[in-house]
């Protein structure tokens, strides 16, 4: 196919795979920052029973024994040497144990595992590609467009084809070696749509297709460069 037409399918394709990469990078971040958080933390509150007196009564001190209960308590604690009990009793908390063993302290994080090195390199060179991706779409629409309404050359739709499929097929494997592949092939193919859209434009006058030669070599340069 060739003209306005077959670059704008073409870009449409490119399109897909692109949506497709997008969603991949925000499905990872997710999982790295769901990874990073950790289990949630429980706290622990004081039951009411362990505040409210002894044998998990709601009561007063008066309504738990009766008044003349009440009555004995106060004159033991007001008696010289009197028995502690009716600290117990009146539902005060004991004081704490001083050799008693403190909160536990905070997990500190580890060194990096190999593997979470490897999934930092994936997401870096799966953010490359679809910016590489991204940057594509955006000159073909904004400098090849316009060249080509002006003189058509011919538009290899089978490439954009196989990029958008080849980033479909990433996010059914989502991790492990074939999504590495499909990665590297994605790649692969990104490169190979630049190139032959280089090639392409030898058709045109050399003032003509400066601008989106040299756009495409950046987006190419910096492909090549992962």
């Amino acid at each position: 196919m060739a003209g306005p037409a077959a670059l704008l399918v073409s870009v449409s394709h490119q399109l897909g795979g692109l949506r497709t990469l997008r969603l991949l990078q925000g499905a990872g971040r997710r999982g790295h920052e769901d990874a990073a958080r950790g289990p949630p933390h429980r706290s622990h509150h004081p039951s009411q029973t362990q505040t409210s007196g002894a044998g998990g009564s709601r009561h007063g001190p008066g309504e738990a024994f009766g008044p003349g209960r009440t009555r004995g308590l106060e004159a033991e604690r007001k008696a010289p040497g009197g028995s502690p009990k009716g600290e117990a009793a009146s539902g005060e908390p004991a004081p704490r144990d001083p050799g008693g063993a403190g909160p536990e302290p905070a997990a500190q994080p580890g060194p990096a595992s190999p593997g979470t090195l490897r999934e930092a390199a994936l997401r870096s060179k799966l953010a490359r590609v679809a910016g590489a991706a991204a940057r594509l779409v955006e000159a073909e629409r904004t400098l090849l467009l316009p060249l080509l309404q002006e003189r058509p050359f011919p538009v290899h739709l089978k490439d954009s084809i196989e990029f958008r499929n080849i980033c479909s097929h990433m996010a059914l494997q989502k991790e492990g070696q074939q999504f590495e592949r499909d990665l590297y092939e994605a790649h692969q193919c990104l490169k190979i749509i630049i190139e032959k859209l280089i090639c392409s434009l030898a058709v045109f006058p050399s003032e003509s297709y400066i601008p989106v030669r040299s756009a495409l070599r950046q987006i190419l340069q910096n492909l090549l460069a992962m």
